[in-house]
């Protein structure tokens, strides 16, 4: 009996940013507990920038992964696609992480954010009346639900963009789809 040789189904942009998702929401779990043991800030200096690095190799790993176990082509379009499905699981999976964190384990972890807001609007010279009054409103909106939200909506926002520029490195056009 002759044994037929079934075509490997390529991969699509949905697989390889679930898959890559997945990587970057568990890399950003070990990230943010490294540096909250650490005490770094991840919202500024060199806490920022190198989560920013991290999710442009991620993505550069995603689409290198989508033109290797495809067809070895990948548009602009599908390079975002694989971005936002990797930035809706990666920012799902970090976003519930942040939560459960914030509101069961380190529930101080917001009154410190708080104090080096306050601190920060000292140091630029505020008066007490304007600081009150920016910190009340800012208390608002610091409950680990809302940080949730904003996390995740921002998260794919933000990763969206970065893979949308990076897709202009990477993308690959096919010869034979002429314009």
């Amino acid at each position: 009996m002759e044994q037929v040789e079934t075509p490997e189904e390529k991969v699509t942009t949905r697989a390889a940013g679930i898959r890559y998702g997945l990587i970057s929401g568990l890399i950003s779990i070990a990230y943010f507990v490294i540096l909250t043991m650490a005490d770094i800030s991840m919202t500024e200096g060199i806490g920022r920038w190198a989560s920013l690095l991290i999710s442009v190799v991620i993505i550069y790993l995603a689409h290198k992964y989508y033109k290797e176990n495809g067809d070895g082509f990948m548009t602009i379009g599908q390079g975002t696609g694989i971005g936002f499905w990797l930035a809706l699981v990666s920012a799902a999976i970090s976003g519930v992480f942040t939560y459960v964190y914030m509101k069961f384990i380190d529930n101080s972890m917001i009154q410190q954010i708080l104090d080096k807001q306050r601190e920060a609007m000292e140091e630029r010279g505020m008066d007490d009346a304007q600081i009150d009054q920016a910190m009340s409103m800012t208390e608002k909106f610091m409950t680990p639900e809302i940080i949730l939200g904003t996390g995740l909506f921002f998260g794919v926002v933000i990763i969206v963009i970065v893979a949308l520029l990076i897709s202009l490195v990477t993308q690959k056009k096919n010869p034979e789809e002429a314009i």
